[in-house]
């Protein structure tokens, strides 16, 4: 297992409850698309970011990766409303796009922390 690139409470923050994140890719002429994506996780074993999906590898995130190998996803939620407490991890760096097998191993988008930004993860 590799050293993490996260601290305790960002790790803490992204192996809790599911939440919706967002997954920003540019194709190969630079143009940003940003993706809702329900389908994410930490690796603990690769240290990285794997997103997922249905029907994946046709998705134009997927295809962004494979023309241009870098990505950042950003995991974030409201923790209280009154007072106003947002919270959020914003991963990016290089990007891998890994091919399933075919055995039980679905196509992935795999993005390594290079920078890591978050706020409001203090109790």
């Amino acid at each position: 297992m590799r050293e993490s690139a996260f601290s305790q409470p960002e790790l803490d923050y992204l192996t809790s409850e599911r939440r919706l994140a967002r997954v920003a890719t540019a194709d190969a002429d630079g143009r940003p698309q940003v993706t809702p994506v329900g389908m994410w996780r930490y690796n603990q074993e690769l240290n990285t970011i794997d997103v997922g999906g249905r029907d994946f590898a046709s998705t134009r995130k997927y295809r962004n990766i494979r023309a241009n190998p870098w990505a950042a996803i950003v995991v974030d939620d409201i923790a209280s409303v009154n007072p106003w407490r947002p919270r959020a991890v914003i991963v990016e760096g290089p990007a891998e796009a890994v091919v399933g097998d075919g055995k039980g191993t679905e196509p992935l988008i795999r993005i390594a922390p290079q920078r890591v930004i978050s706020w409001g993860l203090d109790a």
